[in-house]
């Protein structure tokens, strides 16, 4: 029975030994554990990653690994040396810095990097052991990039989902990593990829136009024949779980404690992993600042900060641990009092209960990472607030900013503002408190972490039904023994056929690629039968199109569908459209043949088309690349559409495709046989027009919602012979 296998670097428990040596096992309280409990413990789907620390001896491997598998878990064993150089070292000194824009911390060493292909690579394998047709697998965060490529090696079919727990930084900042292009090709391994944020999701879709010269469309990109969907899911919370936490009587009985220690006082509360990304020196120094201008707070106001350790025999953070002891001892001893402490500091993690109590009794969250991907912690801040009051202070740089609008959001950089939000905060209006904070639970509450799971897996369906849809069969002897009865028992036949790749091949200089004798022939031919209707539709200019198939008893539609002209008839719109935006565009192409040697640029009546056939490989697909991100961006607001082909980059009024064109052909009539010929995405316009009986027919080995699909345009000769030689 199919099964779904979560994998992350950590699994959902953590391993520990006591003081005599012994394995102690303890669950996770991680908001991603208890979201994805619903899943790993049914059935046989399993969760697999690491268990925590390294394990030498066989026996208990043998140990953790039959305990963990009662658990539905299976653990990856993992060196002391391969934590140090794939955990420690790779993903948290190369990756983690430069997803948080801090490079000037990035390590780029290479032996690092073979340890997170050798680590990345051992995930694998144990998947591998546990896959089986028809498996759902959902890979987790920015220590497993590799991953989903890797399995695809494996089981090509598999459904792969991958989620981004950290922000994905822009082009600027990904580019400058060695290996940017392998860690790309690894993440498109899978089907859907999910980010917590819209920008995360722009930026990567933007390394990945730039860096591996793929295009999207609506988050689409094609990998090989197969669509992968990109999307913004930000992850929620289990809100059930801290609202009950913050009602419990430990909670209660906590919170009375802690009020009578901090006396009578307002608490302004932060609470963060040691990390350079929290923000937290700045925090520091944004409080010196308010007691400093704001002298009536004093011996009213404290901040209690919790900072959970993190990695502090890491140099850096050492530094950075030192850095806020520093700050606090300086504006305790600065401000202090015997019966007032500015700042009570916690270096230690606490259970839930305490962190509920601390969520309870304080009247301001300060949440100013300088970068964070989600940061839950403001949002159990707000499930715990079972009065509604309080004031969230939240970063605009944590991806819960997008959600949480009716926080007071700040620059975690400008300290002045930071200093004005907070007495801001300090003096609000229960009556507003109530009124922010109920909107924000609203949506913390509809928007939990179980919707957040159910959407993703949605998503991840999506894409899957719409590989299948596109999957298109190579058309064998059999769909020909099926074309040849249908065509002869037809009455009335139209068949579309696509010009450029379709019909003739591509050439370095457009103007070479005019009919050859033999295509002039199969067309006469083929016209010759008065039972068939034959429509080239082509995104040619309508005037080389008429005089190269001059003579013939064609149907012809140019420009992807502006013009058109029946047989013996004059050519005509099928609309009236408005040019006025050309001169704005055609400057940007014109600077970008500049640039670009070899290309040029065509200005037919209703869009310009960028050639770059004869440019150097590698710098047109760069400079592709460019000009399709600058078009895209000038276009933003214009009704405008912006496709790429075979070595072109065009663009066009979006009202204008060859679908549109297609169905005015189809309109009122009944056809018997219907065929739609094409190599191009703006071919599939076409054979989505076609009705549900039609052979629609793909061009190449990219994705398609053809029914078949053919090598080249010399295949497309060889069906257009066996008609003609059908006769009647």
């Amino acid at each position: 029975m199919p099964k779904t296998i979560i994998v992350s670097n950590r699994l959902p428990i953590k391993i520990k030994r006591d003081d005599r040596g012994d394995l102690t096992y303890l669950p996770s309280e991680g908001g991603l554990a208890t979201g994805l409990g619903s899943i790993y413990k049914e059935g046989d789907n399993i969760w697999i990653g690491w268990p925590g620390l390294p394990i030498n001896k066989s026996k208990e491997k043998d140990e953790i690994t039959q305990r963990l598998k009662d658990e539905n878990m299976s653990p990856v064993f993992l060196t002391a040396a391969e934590i140090h150089d794939f955990y420690e070292g790779f993903s948290n000194e190369t990756l983690w810095p430069n997803f948080h824009y801090f490079n000037q911390y990035t390590v780029y060493d290479e032996d690092m990097w073979k340890a997170y292909k050798k680590v990345n690579r051992k995930f694998a394998k144990e998947i591998a052991l546990h896959l089986e047709e028809g498996d759902t697998l959902w890979i987790h965060d920015y220590q497993l990039l590799l991953l989903p490529a890797m399995i695809r090696e494996i089981k090509r079919n598999l459904s792969i989902g991958f989620f981004l727990h950290i922000p994905f930084p822009s082009y600027e900042s990904f580019r400058l990593l060695p290996w940017r292009r392998e860690l790309l090709n690894g993440m498109m391994g899978s089907d859907f990829i999910g980010f917590h944020t819209y920008d995360d999701m722009r930026h990567f879709l933007s390394s990945v136009n730039r860096l591996a010269g793929i295009g999207n469309t609506n988050g689409q990109i094609t990998v090989g024949n197969r669509p992968v969907l990109a999307d913004a899911l930000p992850m929620g919370i289990d809100y059930d779980k801290y609202a009950d936490a913050s009602a419990q009587p430990d909670t209660l009985d906590r919170e009375v404690r802690y009020r009578t220690a901090l006396g009578d006082v307002k608490v302004v509360l932060t609470i963060d992993r040691l990390d350079y990304s929290k923000g937290i020196p700045q925090r520091l120094l944004a409080f010196e600042r308010f007691l400093e201008e704001n002298e009536e707070f004093h011996g009213s106001v404290s901040l209690l900060m919790v900072v959970v350790p993190s990695r502090d025999n890491v140099p850096k953070y050492a530094q950075l641990k030192e850095e806020i002891e520093l700050l606090v001892g300086r504006i305790n001893g600065k401000f202090g009092r015997i019966s007032w402490a500015p700042i009570h500091y916690f270096y230690r993690s606490f259970p839930l209960n305490a962190l509920s109590a601390f969520y309870r009794m304080a009247h301001v969250a300060l949440v100013t990472p300088m970068r964070d991907g989600m940061n839950l912690v403001c949002k159990e801040f707000i499930a715990s607030k079972l009065d509604k009051k309080g004031v969230l202070i939240l970063s605009e740089m944590a991806g819960s900013s997008k959600e949480l609008s009716d926080a007071i959001l700040i620059n975690p950089n400008n300290i002045e503002q930071m200093v004005y939000v907070l007495k801001e905060a300090l003096t609000m209006p229960e009556e507003e408190q109530i009124r922010r904070m109920d909107i924000m639970q609203k949506s913390l509450k509809r928007y939990n972490i179980h919707a957040w799971v159910n959407l993703f897996m949605e998503r991840l369906d999506f894409i899957k039904n719409e590989q299948a849809n596109l999957q298109t069969k190579p058309l064998d002897d059999q769909v020909k023994t099926l074309i040849k009865e249908r065509y002869l028992s037809a009455n009335q036949r139209i068949i579309f056929l696509d010009y450029d790749g379709t019909l003739v091949g591509f050439h370095p200089n457009p103007e070479d690629s005019k009919p050859d004798q033999e295509l002039i022939s199969l067309l006469k031919k083929l016209t010759a039968n008065t039972k068939n209707k034959v429509v080239v539709i082509s995104g040619r200019d309508r005037h080389t199109l008429g005089k190269w198939l001059d003579g013939l008893s064609l149907d012809l539609i140019s420009e992807h569908g502006v013009w058109y002209k029946k047989y013996k008839k004059e050519w005509r719109q099928f609309a009236e459209l408005d040019t006025s935006w050309q001169d704005e565009f055609l400057k940007v192409l014109e600077m970008y043949v500049d640039r670009t040697p070899g290309s040029f640029v065509e200005k037919k009546d209703y869009s310009l088309v960028w050639h770059y056939r004869k440019v150097e490989t590698g710098l047109g697909d760069l400079r592709t690349r460019e000009l399709t991100s600058h078009l895209k961006y000038i276009s933003s607001e214009k009704d405008i559409q912006i496709m790429e082909g075979h070595k072109i980059v065009e663009v066009k009024d979006s009202q204008v495709n060859k679908g549109n064109a297609a169905t005015n052909w189809l309109k009122g009539q009944k056809y018997d046989f219907c065929m739609a010929c094409g190599d191009d995405r703006t071919d599939e316009d076409t054979f989505k027009a076609m009705p549900a009986e039609a052979f629609t027919i793909k061009v190449g080995t990219s994705s398609s919602s053809a029914n078949y699909r053919v090598k080249d345009n010399h295949d497309i000769r060889e069906i257009l012979k066996l008609l003609v030689s059908l006769g009647s």
